[in-house]
């Protein structure tokens, strides 16, 4: 029974802590005007804006820590939820998504140390609402049968789950991150070069474009390893779950479609020496092959992946 309320009180303080964490850095989006880089000062145009809004926006630290607050109780959450069931918390849709959002604001506060603060500001920016968008949906909209723990099914009861799905999950969102870089960079190409930005010095969007560029490809970079040995792992767990190591199983042939779709991300680049727009829309169209080997097949409820999740 404790474990319960505590499970209950952790779900819904994750929730709200992502929800201030998306308001804050919104603020900070909307309000933020100019960065100086060497010297780390924020301007502000200060007519016409709420004074304590304004003085929300200047403190940049606020959403950082309340990112960080998110990702301990999201941590906190799953320990819970070990404890309860026995086993480790990724047998079902609910802890998955959990799980997938955890990875998120953990890989972004590891990964921000290396942003400016622009940088910092844009993906903040759609990070924090994409976290939160997981754990609504996990904690809202599931059905309740589908939010509690359950025993494991036989094939699951191994100690691959742990590794398997972990290493997946991660994959997942190193991706999604670096994916969701590469799109920020197309829309704000597509600002500049229709001239819909011109309060600011082109040079200084450019300068962005290359953070954005770069950083996109060092974490899809870093991605990508975590999908082949997700896969890797997972083929060697189906032979002794199942007696073989591949079943074009939907799961597993859109978890080989979205290798190969980052394995040409990555092609283009160390081979071909593209850059900029066309990498960019590759990894972006890896971005929905990555959220469809994820979730959409699960919705789909068939193959030998969908128990735990909508079956």
């Amino acid at each position: 029974m404790l474990l319960n309320k505590l499970e209950n009180f952790l779900q819904n303080a994750s929730f709200l802590t992502l929800f201030l964490t998306t308001v804050f850095y919104w603020i900070y989006a909307a309000f933020y005007v100019e960065t100086n880089v060497k010297t780390k000062k924020i301007a502000f145009d200060t007519i016409n804006q709420p004074f304590f809004l304004l003085e929300l926006a200047k403190n940049i630290i606020l959403p950082k820590y309340f990112i960080a607050i998110s990702n301990i109780l999201l941590a906190l959450l799953l320990l819970v939820r070990w404890e309860k069931s026995g086993h480790f918390p990724l047998s079902n849709l609910y802890e998955s998504l959990m799980f997938l959002s955890w990875c998120s604001t953990f890989l972004f506060l590891i990964y921000s140390t290396s942003f400016t603060l622009i940088v910092d500001k844009i993906l903040g920016s759609i990070i924090a609402p994409s976290a939160l968008f997981m754990n609504a949906f996990a904690s809202f909209s599931l059905p309740k049968e589908m939010q509690v723990s359950a025993p494991l099914v036989p094939a699951l009861q191994s100690n691959w789950l742990m590794m398997h799905v972990t290493v997946m999950i991660i994959s997942y969102a190193t991706l999604i991150m670096g994916s969701l870089l590469a799109i920020s960079f197309l829309i704000l190409n597509i600002l500049l070069n229709r001239s819909f930005i011109t309060n600011q010095p082109n040079s200084m969007f450019k300068n962005i474009l290359l953070n954005l560029d770069s950083l996109s490809y060092r974490i899809i970079g870093l991605g990508f390893p975590f999908l082949t040995i997700g896969i890797l792992s997972g083929a060697v767990w189906a032979n002794e779950a199942w007696g073989s190591y591949w079943s074009w199983d939907p799961k597993e042939t859109w978890a080989l479609l979205t290798w190969l779709v980052f394995a040409i991300y990555l092609h283009s680049r160390l081979t071909k020496g593209w850059q900029g727009k066309k990498p960019a829309i590759i990894a972006s169209l890896g971005f929905l092959v990555v959220w469809f080997c994820y979730l959409g097949v699960n919705l789909i409820g068939e193959g030998l992946h969908s128990y735990g999740f909508l079956n």
